[in-house]
């Protein structure tokens, strides 16, 4: 590792192995620099005035898929292109491999829980409660008669 790869490494936060790695998973997308459209953004999160002042959010889009990412998660502006561009990568490669995205299943998940219950379903628990409402009315005490 020469000097200014030490430099970088320093500066960003992030290993110069995790960066060829990230390059060697976009070569293998087929994903080219030159088909991301990059802008930097003011972040509207936490951070003070560190975020106010500057523009660390990044805004990628990949022309070919019309896929749009936007990642404002640290401070540092370099950090966030990095994460930027292993977020867009994750999303074509489940895009081209077919799988479904983490996202999209946890969704999926939360919208079955929330599903109303079958007439039979609905009908058990009511049993259920009966029964147990009964079991709990045999522990009173008996009415006291005058």
């Amino acid at each position: 590792m020469n000097a200014f790869n030490e430099i970088r490494d320093a500066r960003s936060g992030i290993s110069v192995d995790k960066e060829e790695a990230l390059k060697i998973k976009m070569d293998s997308l087929g994903i080219k620099e030159i088909d991301l459209e990059e802008k930097f953004i003011r972040s509207s999160k936490k951070g003070g005035q560190k975020v106010n002042k500057t523009s660390s959010c990044v805004y990628l889009k990949y022309k070919p898929a019309g896929i749009e990412v936007k990642c404002q998660e640290e401070r540092s502006q370099a950090l966030n292109r990095f994460l930027a561009r292993r977020i867009l990568v994750n999303k074509i490669e489940s895009l081209v491999l077919g799988r479904k995205a983490e996202a999209s299943k946890e969704i999926e998940k939360i919208r079955r829980q929330k599903r109303k219950r079958s007439r039979r379903a609905k009908e058990k628990m009511l049993r259920y409660k009966k029964i147990r409402s009964e079991k709990k009315n045999l522990r009173k005490f008996p009415a006291a008669e005058l």
